[in-house]
């Protein structure tokens, strides 16, 4: 059996309401582990701030699409499934170096979960950026840290470190790794 058919296209400003909506999603999913709260509006408004950042160097989101049937209406359509949102930034030191990136976001809907898509979602961000990469969790997300244990761990062969941070940049496991000479340069 073959897993869903899916497509990772870089974020375009046409894509941005359909972030917005996706981080609905992953705010509601992520206040179990970071405690968020709606507005009086019933909206999470960590959003806000996604307008001040499409477009700015260093911000690079990418939308996870999948070719799925809608089960009322028996019609198949690519839909969005998730993101990502790469940000050239480190937790380490006071400012990136040019090739110094990190998992700013990641969301995966939980419906296409355990699917491998998550894992397709991270090896191409990591190839689009070759270089150095800081993927942090926050302590409670035990999810997450078995997730980029894992995923890290076999695109990297286990060449890849954790360390644990406590301090004003970040609370929780970070796993950092080059792949500088292992990635694809982009064309």
């Amino acid at each position: 059996m073959t897993g869903p058919r899916f497509e990772v296209v870089p974020g375009r400003p046409e894509h941005r309401q359909v972030v917005k909506n996706l981080l609905q999603l992953y705010q509601y999913d992520f206040s179990e582990f970071a405690g968020g709260v709606v507005g009086e509006d019933g909206l999470f408004h960590y959003i806000d701030r996604l307008d001040e950042h499409f477009g700015q160097p260093g911000f690079h989101p990418f939308l996870l699409t999948v070719y799925d049937e809608d089960p009322q209406t028996n019609t198949s359509a690519w839909r969005p499934a998730g993101f990502a949102f790469v940000a050239s930034a480190t937790y380490f030191a006071p400012r990136p170096e040019p090739d110094q990136q990190l998992i700013a976001e990641f969301f995966v809907m939980r419906k296409y979960r355990r699917a491998g898509l998550g894992s397709a979602l991270a090896r191409h961000c990591f190839d689009a950026f070759p270089g150095r990469w800081e993927v942090g969790e926050v302590p409670s997300n035990l999810g997450a840290q078995a997730f980029w244990r894992r995923v890290i761990g076999e695109y990297t062969g286990g060449r890849f470190a954790e360390v644990t941070l406590d301090d004003d940049r970040w609370q929780g496991p970070v796993q950092t790794f080059d792949n500088s000479r292992h990635a694809p340069r982009p064309a």
